[in-house]
């Protein structure tokens, strides 16, 4: 068991977190950059803002480098779009799933699961605008307990999972 309880292997720009230096997670990405990007919704004048990756640990969500059971907590928010342009700045601040996105989602679900120790919990986090949520849970046997059903407006999903034996393949 690491010092750090927490795991999110995607991390992004960290967007989801109210801390995003949070000392008892490790974020994790398979990239590092920093980008500027036109954005006409955000509010400037020019359009621009930077978005910054910036991981602990360079991983990818396939293969975590840790052993089995070492969080109590994992954070799984994977890239959700297949088609995005190279600059968009969607892509850029969320990742782009490439043509094997269900064999990666797949072995994603399992790596989290392996990490997650018995009795840790998993929280998922899917926006649908190009994939349903449903297509993507089928690609893991574990069910959620908990989540928003009916996400209004954005289409993001946040479900909640627990690893137990006694929960495997359904609550």
């Amino acid at each position: 068991m690491t010092s750090r309880s927490i795991l999110d292997p995607c991390c992004g720009g960290r967007m989801i977190w109210f801390d995003r230096a949070c000392p008892k997670a490790i974020f994790g990405d398979i990239r590092t950059e920093t980008s500027i990007v036109t954005d006409r919704s955000h509010g400037k004048e020019d359009g621009q803002r930077m978005i910054v990756v910036s991981p602990d640990v360079e991983m990818d969500f396939r293969a975590l480098p840790f052993p089995d059971g070492s969080f109590r907590l994992v954070v799984f928010d994977p890239p959700h779009l297949l088609r995005a342009g190279k600059k968009s700045w969607l892509a850029v601040k969320y990742g782009k799933l490439g043509k094997d996105w269900r064999e990666d989602l797949r072995g994603g679900f399992r790596e989290c699961f392996r990490v997650l120790e018995e009795g840790g919990v998993l929280v998922f986090k899917w926006n649908e605008c190009q994939v349903p949520v449903g297509s993507v849970l089928e690609l893991t046997p574990e069910r959620p307990l908990f989540g928003n059903r009916q996400p209004r407006k954005m289409g993001t999903h946040w479900l909640v999972f627990v690893n137990h034996p006694a929960l495997k393949g359904g609550a």
